[in-house]
């Protein structure tokens, strides 16, 4: 169990796996108030970014899970860096199944909610984890215009339409599912590019320095293509943020 090697390729040495700045995260981290002793859960942590460095900033404590053994092991030696391996741990296992043992005050997934088949069976997974009265975060994309045609939904990673919401209609979701909205981090134009477009210079050394590699055809072939396919769709049309849930 484990994510294909071209994973690990395109996020290269990225600690943040998604479209945030290190700024949001800290951001997210203060206006949710972390205290000092609160436990978490990570599911798909990727390099456990978020775990180690609010447990170095607000004293919590935690477990990340992921399949990605790479990622993991970046995960123990970030937390090591930071002294905080004393009170994070990772687990290589499938998110979608794993439950804590025990319930936490703080249960997370960020930027992927394949691990329940979507937006809502994902806050039922995380749900399992946490106790009562205790906080969700969920990271999701949105479209931030309407897409015209099937082209730009393809596009933007989507097979339908209907696979991602737009901002106030995921509002409206978690609401219906009887969870209050209670704060939320969204990203930008700016932090999107950040992420994209590292991930076209970790291609690009890739490729110099393995041209006979296995992957190398089909990794050129994204590198081509992914520049034009963002500028002319992601940046316009897709949003992406994490959200605050606290049941009703």
């Amino acid at each position: 169990m484990d994510l294909p090697r071209s994973f690990t390729i395109r996020e290269g040495d990225l600690r943040i796996l998604n479209p945030y700045s290190p700024e949001k995260l800290a951001t997210l981290g203060q206006v949710i108030r972390l205290r000092p002793g609160m436990s978490m859960l990570d599911l798909a942590c990727g390099k456990g970014e978020m775990l180690c460095t609010w447990a170095r900033d607000h004293g919590i404590r935690g477990t990340g899970v992921d399949i990605s053994t790479a990622f993991l092991e970046a995960a123990r030696a970030r937390a090591a860096a930071l002294g905080v391996a004393d009170r994070v741990g990772f687990v290589h296992a499938d998110a979608a199944t794993f439950v804590a043992d025990e319930p936490v005050d703080l249960a997370t997934c960020i930027g992927a909610t394949w691990i329940g088949g979507g937006v809502t069976g994902t806050l039922d997974v995380l749900d399992r984890s946490l106790r009562p009265g205790g906080m969700l975060l969920v990271g999701e994309p949105y479209w931030r215009l309407d897409p015209p045609d099937q082209e730009t939904v393809e596009a933007c990673y989507a097979r339908s339409k209907d696979e991602f919401q737009s901002l106030p209609d995921l509002v409206r979701l978690f609401g219906d599912r009887g969870w209050d909205l209670v704060e939320m981090v969204l990203a930008n134009q700016d932090s999107w590019d950040r992420y994209a477009a590292a991930h076209w210079l970790n291609l690009r050394t890739w490729l110099d320095d393995n041209p006979e590699d296995e992957l190398a055809a089909e990794l050129r072939r994204e590198l081509t293509d992914d520049p034009a396919r963002y500028v002319r769709y992601v940046r316009e049309y897709l949003g992406w943020g994490v959200f605050a849930l606290i049941k009703r």
